[in-house]
């Protein structure tokens, strides 16, 4: 089992996603939630929907202002 990492540059309604800097990482055999060091560049891909099990950012979250929200006083 493999993970993949990198920078999401677009995906689609079917959950199509196009990763740039991609690195694959092999997960360990005999515990396959650790990742062991062995890795793989593969640079820009197409990660078909179908495959996608999780999509999450790895260095954290940031709450930011909800740009949808109408200014005070704005009609």
């Amino acid at each position: 089992m493999f993970a993949v990492t990198g920078t999401l540059k677009g995906y689609d309604q079917l959950l199509n996603l196009v990763l740039d800097e991609a690195v694959e990482s092999e997960r360990e055999q005999d515990d396959p939630l650790k990742l062991s060091t062995k890795t793989r560049q593969l640079g820009l891909i197409v990660c078909r929907g179908t495959a996608v099990m999780l999509v999450s950012p790895t260095d954290g979250t940031d709450e930011i202002a909800n740009p949808f929200l109408a200014a005070e006083g704005a009609s």
